[in-house]
């Protein structure tokens, strides 16, 4: 089998297992690189090129990378060839960073800065709601249901669908968005000039605020999910209901924003304070 016939057998074993685009795009990527690099028949590669591969190409990158390329070379040669030339390799212990998160201010301003009223609205959606950016760009107008102030995220992140409540504050323009969008005949709630926008196009939106704004903090589209479900955590709420709002698998994976709150925590004297 060569590097082609290896490659296009695993797009439809990816396919067939119902992964999502973003799985089947980085592990495409992976193992096209992997075979770029050793120059080998697929069934060829072994361990040891794996090993030279990581170490010339992922030794400054993020430990999730390293994790993410490992499992994609593993679910290619187990579904193809049924072996494992990653098993004897040692996984790195995944980081546990605290994220960036901006206070209740800062989104304020960071919203206010924008002044095209359209992408307004996408930024303070996805703070409002707690929203993905690959999630925001995939809601179409059926998935908003005005009578009940809910919407719907559909196939998301583990192919979960979740239920949100659209914001009071946001109400009237959302609904005005989507009955424009009703009548330009469009499926997705918010498009550009050449169709469904993409991630990049929000991603850029944000970048461009965070620079205006000059906070001295690394903003991107996540920093807002991450600002939304510790703004929550402060006000409160069980943190199993922000579990589901945030649409996690595991409690575990929400629990990293009972580090970030620290408002109690500024709260707490050092015994030095008392002496």
């Amino acid at each position: 089998m060569n590097k082609n016939e290896f490659l296009k057998q695993l797009e439809i074993e990816l396919k067939i297992s119902k992964n999502s685009k973003y799985t089947l795009r980085n592990y495409m990527k992976a193992n096209e690189e992997l075979l770029k690099f050793v120059d080998k028949y697929p069934k060829e590669i072994e361990t040891n090129d794996i090993k030279l591969y990581l170490a010339d190409n992922y030794s400054n990158k993020a430990t999730s990378s390293v994790i993410l390329f490992l499992s994609a070379i593993r679910y290619a040669h187990l579904s193809i060839f049924n072996r494992d030339p990653t098993q004897s390799i040692k996984r790195p212990k995944k980081e546990k960073r605290i994220p960036t998160v901006l206070t209740k201010e800062e989104v304020k301003k960071l919203i206010n800065i924008i002044n095209n009223q359209k992408s307004k609205l996408i930024v303070s959606l996805m703070y409002a709601c707690g929203l993905r950016v690959s999630e925001l760009v995939n809601l179409t107008i059926k998935d908003m249901d005005f009578d009940n102030r809910i919407g719907y995220v559909r196939q998301s992140k583990g192919k979960k669908d979740r239920v949100f409540n659209i914001p009071l504050f946001l109400f009237d323009n959302l609904f005005y968005q989507s009955e424009e969008q009703k009548r330009k005949n469009k499926i997705f709630l918010f498009t550009g000039p050449k169709g469904k926008l993409t991630t990049r196009n929000i991603q850029k939106i944000v970048q461009k605020a965070s620079i205006k704004l000059d906070l001295n903090k690394s903003i991107h589209c996540h920093t807002l999910r991450h600002s939304f479900a510790t703004h929550l955590l402060e006000n409160n709420v069980d943190i199993r209901k922000i579990q589901e709002l945030l649409g996690h698998a595991d409690l575990s994976t929400t629990q990293i924003y009972t580090h970030i709150s620290n408002n109690e925590l500024k709260k707490i004297k050092s015994p030095i304070d008392s002496l």
